[in-house]
């Protein structure tokens, strides 16, 4: 298929960008979209051309890191997947496809397709972890966790930390991404006794880091690669109202 590409360049977090479009041709439907951008990368090589930037890593969708905004949707048109994970079938012959980087303040653009996703890191540091000194490693079996608590602490810690969820909000909140790494924590018995820390510690510092405020669209859980619920948010809520309440 032959395509019409628009994609973001700029040159690098200081500059202003633009779109430019190239063309393409002779791309197969089964294609990855990231295959199809490495061909047209070798096109721009080959015509004196400075290369698309763009993230990837496992190409397995396990990483997150090849999130791109394509066509106006988070990792494009299709349903719990990353944008490795998109095939060239969901186009059409003769198509524009225009190809964003992540928009929000918490995520600013490095270069071309390139967002820095380091508040996502701050985050976690703030308290996404469990630190308490649980004596010695017992016996999986020894310790009884719930099924559907089990369950719904796995759901959570599928998260890749995309940031889909930032890029879909129109408010670009990170509160899906927040709310799983509480949640996954919080459901299980090593997590609870920092349980009201960590919620305060990562609440604050995501507003910190200027993602804004849940909208309660739904929009996140629509777009999350991995079809995360939005009910880890009201977890979340619940955690922070009742660490405040303590103090």
């Amino acid at each position: 298929m032959d395509l019409k590409i628009k994609a973001w360049r700029q040159k690098d977090a200081t500059s202003k960008g633009q779109f430019e479009e190239y063309q393409i041709a002779n791309i197969t439907e089964d294609s990855s979209f990231l295959e199809m951008l490495d061909v047209l990368n070798e096109q721009l090589l080959a015509q004196g051309t400075e290369p698309i930037a763009f993230d990837h890593d496992c190409r397995e969708g396990i990483c997150g890191m090849c999130s791109l905004y394509i066509n106006g949707r988070a990792h494009g048109p299709d349903t719990e997947i990353t944008t490795c994970q998109l095939h060239m079938r969901k186009f059409k012959d003769g198509d524009t496809i225009t190809i964003e980087p992540w928009r929000s303040g918490g995520f600013p653009v490095i270069k071309d397709l390139m967002v820095d996703r380091t508040a996502y890191d701050k985050i976690l540091q703030a308290g996404g972890y469990v630190s308490v000194n649980t004596g010695g490693v017992p016996d999986a079996n020894a310790i009884a966790i719930g099924k559907i608590e089990s369950d719904e602490a796995m759901d959570a810690a599928t998260c890749i930390g995309c940031g889909a969820c930032v890029a879909t909000c129109k408010n670009s909140s990170a509160m899906l991404f927040v709310a799983n790494k509480v949640s996954q924590l919080a459901l299980l018995p090593q997590g609870k006794v920092e349980g009201a820390r960590r919620a305060k510690a990562m609440i604050a510092t995501m507003d910190e880091l200027g993602f804004g405020n849940c909208t309660n669209t739904g929009a996140c859980e629509i777009e999350c690669p991995k079809g995360i619920s939005i009910s880890h948010i009201a977890r979340l809520n619940r955690e922070f109202l009742c660490a405040s309440a303590r103090d």
